[in-house]
């Protein structure tokens, strides 16, 4: 048990930590701090910590596990309000969807007897707020941890069962490998996705209206990735650009390729892709990552968000 657990946002991921942390009985104390006083009164409402502050650096001291769990944009001026609160020993990460740049805004403000652990929960559904959050959000999702070159074992020992209790693999990846995985799995998808769904909103009012009215699954599978939190997104954008741009000029070259065999009617070279690419998705429901089940698995009524 983490005697002393502090959250610094309090959004869906940060919500279901909380969630998650006190049914599996992983932190005594948990201290939440956010910037805003109507947030911060919803999580009080919710009841989802013992302690409530719009200060990080209070909510921060005496903990022994602090998780940054606001956009990575803010995370050098949180870094910055709690170096000097934090006790000897604690344990920072963050849930951020980018790595390399999430070392490079914290480590340079973390006192030496810190350890700085960063992590990514790959999980999430396209909602937002305290509300949004639910307890097994992460249950049978992969956590990435991306420790640097030094980083105390037992301190990623620690932070690894504190995820394992909350349902989560843990996988252990260098933070710009991770940043280049994760830009063709998760952020050149939104991207695609945001565009799409931009596409509509650009169309003329009666042709618009009748898109959403006869929207059918595929289309509809984008809307739900484009209603992602946009300042999250934002972020993860810039702060990964390197890595996105490389993998978009790969997905930009192979739809090039895809365009040409629709203009030229060569139906065995689109046969072919899309035998491939059934294959790649039926790997991923053999590893337990999505379900076969019709519509996707989708609850229909009354039903709890899908985690991602």
């Amino acid at each position: 048990m983490i005697e002393k657990l502090a959250l610094i946002g309090i959004g869906l991921i940060g919500s279901s930590i909380a969630r998650g942390a006190r049914a599996a009985g992983l932190a005594r104390t948990i201290a939440i701090a956010t910037r805003r006083e109507e947030t911060l009164a919803e999580a009080r409402a919710l009841g989802l910590g013992d302690i409530y502050t719009t200060d990080a650096a209070e909510a921060v001291e005496g903990a022994d596990l602090v998780i940054l769990c606001s956009p990575v944009g803010t995370y050098e001026t949180i870094a910055r309000q709690i170096a000097g609160a934090l006790k000897p020993g604690a344990i920072v990460s963050d849930v951020g969807s980018v790595k390399a740049h999430v070392i490079a805004s914290i480590a340079p403000h973390m006192p030496d007897n810190v350890h700085l652990v960063p992590g990514h929960p790959l999980a999430g559904t396209e909602h937002s707020g305290p509300s949004a959050g639910f307890a097994d959000l992460f249950q049978n999702r992969w956590c990435v941890l991306t420790p640097t070159e030094g980083t105390d074992p037992e301190a990623v020992e620690t932070l690894s069962a504190f995820w394992r209790g909350l349902g989560s693999n843990v996988e252990i990846m260098e933070a710009g490998h991770h940043d280049l995985v994760l830009a063709i799995t998760s952020h050149v998808p939104h991207l695609v996705a945001y565009n799409i769904v931009g596409t509509v909103a650009d169309l003329e009012a009666h042709t618009q209206s009748e898109v959403i009215k006869f929207s059918a699954s595929g289309f509809r599978d984008f809307t739900r990735i484009a209603a992602s939190d946009p300042v999250m997104w934002r972020d993860v954008f810039l702060t990964n650009r390197d890595a996105v741009l490389e993998m978009l000029g790969r997905f930009l070259e192979d739809l090039s390729v895809l365009q040409r065999a629709v203009r030229m009617g060569d139906g065995e070279a689109l046969e072919a892709l899309f035998t491939r690419t059934r294959a790649i998705r039926r790997s991923i429901i053999a590893a337990g990552q999505e379900t076969a089940a019709p519509d996707f698995g989708r609850q229909h009524g009354a039903a709890k968000p899908d985690a991602e």
